[in-house]
């Protein structure tokens, strides 16, 4: 079946989706995304995504493309004519398109294109077994917690990390972890407090981050908003990453540490199963 897609409004087949060589997200990355997990026809989370990816266009000042609900009701639209139950929908708002210039023009229409791409999220080896990051310096510019099309940075380290043989990437400045390549990152204390970094400039404020915390603190769980230090990795008795994607993932290893017996752990295996209880818990939409 071809894979329909979404550009500026209308659906059209995947061979016929086409912007301007013009347009400011391929020039500059003058742009925007989100991605929203799928999960047994389940959308996950999608309104803390939708409202992240309202307050990303707004930061950089490019017009919302249509309504929340409207946008809502395109993934929802691409999920029926794609058939897909299980996977991502990726949203792209750039600053729109004109002749190659620094300086955007007054009135631009923002160009908004869509898309599902199915993958099988649950149960996957990751999830089981686990994950080895490497720990890597951090390239990235200030404005981390706007989720622009920007990701150079996070490219560069990824390929470094698999080239050295781990699954993932943490990185890192200052003596402290900011975040993974395209996930937050957890320790639990040996003392059992689940660490993340608080939300700033930092780091992207991550929405599975958000409803994680907001189940473990629901679970009677202790929790810790602050920066992770590099010298208290290795004494860490679990460690996590959250994405939209891999949900609650183990880390069995950052950089040179084993963490824990090298195994996911009990606390990380109970958020693993709080979180997809409740991701199942929402209406299906196909």
């Amino acid at each position: 079946m071809t894979r329909t897609i979404y550009i500026n409004g209308a659906y059209v087949p995947e061979s016929e989706a086409k912007i301007s060589v013009m347009d400011r997200g391929f020039m500059f990355g003058d742009a925007i995304y989100e991605v929203t997990a799928m999960l047994d026809g389940r959308l996950i989370d999608n309104d803390l995504h939708l409202a992240r990816f309202k307050r990303s266009v707004g930061e950089i000042g490019i017009p919302l493309p249509l309504p929340i609900e409207d946008i809502k009701q395109v993934q929802i639209e691409l999920v029926r004519r794609n058939r897909m139950t299980d996977g991502t929908i990726y949203l792209q708002a750039s600053r729109g398109v004109q002749e190659r210039n620094f300086y955007p023009a007054e009135g631009l229409a923002p160009t908004f294109v869509a898309f599902t791409q199915a993958a099988k999220l649950d149960g996957t080896p990751k999830q089981i077994d686990g994950v080895e990051v490497a720990l890597l310096p951090d390239p990235r510019w200030n404005r981390r917690d706007i989720k622009t099309v920007m990701l150079l940075g996070q490219v560069l380290v990824k390929c470094q990390a698999r080239a050295e043989g781990f699954g993932d990437v943490w990185m890192h400045e200052d003596g402290a972890v900011t975040e993974g390549g395209s996930s937050t990152a957890f320790i639990i204390t040996r003392d059992g407090a689940v660490v993340t970094r608080d939300n700033s400039h930092a780091i992207l404020p991550g929405c599975t981050r958000k409803a994680v915390l907001e189940l473990a603190e629901e679970n009677g769980l202790k929790i810790e908003e602050r920066p992770i230090r590099l010298d208290e990795i290795a004494g860490a008795a679990e460690a996590f990453l959250t994405s939209a994607s891999s949900f609650v993932q183990p880390v069995t290893r950052v950089g040179d540490h084993v963490i824990g017996d090298g195994k996911p752990g009990p606390l990380t295996r109970r958020l693993q199963e709080i979180y997809l209880a409740a991701a199942r818990s929402g209406d299906k939409i196909i």
